[in-house]
């Protein structure tokens, strides 16, 4: 595809976050005010100077809400109410207020997919077939045989269905067996879901991350999935994910709360499709203003397993990547941008090398993400370079998800040994040990016992060493946001690959009607050459090419962008073109 052939996108002023980057936040980890060894929201708040000056606009709270905490806080037992392990309500609104106050913006995680068993709703649902919160859930009768209804399995293992003494029946639960699926063909939950919405917004909440959104609605025949193929998977994924009535719940969403409170919204996206994704973050929709989808992050599971290892197949990232990069900008479509976040381990270590190249690696990471069409999300700790920590024993994790899979595992055959190494692999705790601030007791995160382990590399890890270091990977990402919000083509520019399967390099070029910009990755611990393409070399004399400017680079010595070009080991750099 020709990019400069292609419209570039059109920004309006309800569209800034197109030019924005957005700042994870996982408060169990982020900063700890008490000594109490979990993070708290004032930890969030006493950190908003930081975040202002590494020069994020959107900050994304994940859940605060009370909750027993069994999936981290995304079993929410109460929307209204903060957990006190994180604090106070007045505790929230003071975050609210001075996030204001820097000219930033909140955007807080909605989990309605599910709730808690918790949950005042499911307390009452469980009492009698005719309480009036019963069809806030998904209850079915036995199977004939008396066993669970269908085969549908949990997305931590096991099936999806959790029987209930009292009433006979079984309760859905696509994740774990206490967050109950919340019924969303019932319109009392619909409207819950936007009292609670509503609620946060008039609390001067800015945005909303919608966890797993694309799983509310169910094929309401629940069938038994009898799928075939070699790569099949008889799990009844395709029964419930971007179901029957899913666009138009959140059309309903969007008229009721995002459009009147012009909120900035993403849809986390599960197991999803591009079509379907375009029209989720297509503004003529009126649904989300962008998109997560997750199969760029699948290139190192054997035949779609999660729980198998394989080294990541190189090509397959940069063709998916691409795939999503034209067919949402061809859709209309916007992503949202990705490497990492608090369910997947750290892609520093999980495509590159997070010790001798750590540094380089991770501003590579940086620039190629940086440089696509979407708005890119950091993860607390990326932008320091954090790898996954060292772990030594199962029982240093904390992830419900990592425990039953060792579990599992090992009743399917797998060592110990071997099971644990997987854990290590594929855990989602990679990304959940805490914020490494500075080289004192626990990173400077708290002043008590962390509630998960602290990586052991933490004196040379961290926030206050960087910060003073123009070379750091802080410093890179600072120098990244910035660019992003100066020049125009990293917003509005069209995208084109442009390194044609190379083994070792990943290239594209963005473009609109004046300027264009060139990234150049070599995503190995070798040398690399490569050629421009020919269209590119014809289009700009090499005295043109000379003369680019080199926006961001991550070695000492830089390569001129020219015809054929050598790059140092993970060496990474974007140039600018007029």
């Amino acid at each position: 595809m020709n990019a400069l052939s292609t419209q570039s996108v059109q920004l309006t002023q309800q569209d800034w976050w197109r030019k924005s980057v957005v700042y994870q936040v996982y408060p169990q980890s982020f900063n700890d005010t008490t000594g109490k060894g979990t993070g708290d929201i004032k930890g969030v708040t006493q950190k908003l100077d930081y975040l202002k000056e590494l020069g994020v606009e959107i900050v994304w709270l994940q859940p605060v809400y009370l909750s027993p905490q069994n999936d981290n806080g995304y079993d929410v037992a109460d929307y209204y109410r903060i957990n006190p392990q994180y604090g106070t309500m007045e505790d929230m609104e003071e975050l609210i207020a001075e996030i204001k106050a820097r000219d930033m913006y909140l955007m807080t995680d909605i989990v309605v997919n599910h709730s808690s068993t918790e949950h005042y709703w499911f307390q009452e649902a469980r009492k009698s077939k005719d309480n009036p919160y019963r069809h806030y859930y998904i209850w079915r009768d036995p199977a004939p045989d008396g066993g669970v209804p269908n085969n549908w399995q949990s997305k931590f293992g096991g099936s999806a269905w959790q029987y209930d003494d009292h009433s006979g029946q079984y309760f859905l639960t696509l994740f774990d067996k206490t967050q109950a699926d919340l019924n969303w063909e019932n319109p009392k939950v619909r409207q819950e879901v936007i009292d609670l919405l509503t609620f946060w917004a008039n609390k001067g909440v800015s945005g909303f991350r919608m966890d797993v959104i694309n799983l509310i609605s169910k094929d309401q025949n629940f069938p038994t999935d009898t799928d075939e193929g070699g790569l099949a998977i008889r799990d009844g994924r395709k029964f419930y994910t971007d179901g029957p009535r899913v666009h138009e719940y959140v059309k309903e969403l969007y008229e009721k709360v995002f459009e009147p409170y012009q909120a900035v919204t993403v849809g986390e996206m599960s197991s999803t499709t591009l079509a379907h994704c375009i029209r989720y973050s297509n503004p003529e929709e009126k649904e989300f203003s962008m998109t997560f989808n997750f199969h760029h992050l699948k290139v190192d599971y054997p035949n779609g397993q999660k729980w198998e290892l394989m080294p990541y197949d190189f090509e397959a990232l940069k063709s998916l990547l691409s795939h999503w990069q034209v067919g949402m900008q061809q859709g209309g479509g916007w992503n949202a941008l990705f490497f990492n976040n608090h369910d997947q381990p750290r892609a520093l270590s999980r495509f590159l090398n997070d010790d001798l190249y750590r540094v380089e690696s991770a501003k590579l990471l940086a620039t190629t993400l940086h440089g696509l069409q979407g708005t890119p999300y950091i993860f607390q700790g990326e932008e320091i370079g954090m790898p996954n920590p060292q772990w030594s024993s199962i029982d240093e994790f904390r992830d419900i998800e990592s425990t039953n899979m060792y579990r599992i595992l090992q009743e399917q055959g797998k060592s110990a040994t071997e099971a644990l190494d997987i854990i290590r692999e594929r855990s989602r705790d990679n990304s959940r040990t805490p914020m490494q601030w500075d080289n004192s007791a626990n990173a400077g995160f708290t002043t008590g016992t962390p509630w998960i382990k602290v990586d052991e590399r933490y004196p040379d890890i961290n926030v206050q060493s960087q910060i003073n270091d123009p070379f750091s990977v802080y410093h890179h990402y600072r120098q990244l946001i910035t660019l992003r919000q100066q020049i125009e083509v990293l917003t509005d520019g069209t995208y084109e690959r442009l390194d044609q399967s190379h083994s070792q390099i990943f290239a594209y070029t963005r473009s609109n009607s004046h300027e264009r910009i060139i990234v150049i990755s070599n995503f190995s611990a070798d040398q690399a050459v490569f050629q421009l393409p020919d269209h590119i070399t014809q289009q700009y004399s090499s005295d043109q090419l000379h003369a680019a400017t080199l926006l961001i680079g991550n070695t000492i010595t830089t390569p001129d962008i020219n015809k054929s070009m050598t790059l140092e080991p993970y060496g990474s750099y974007m140039w600018l073109l007029s």
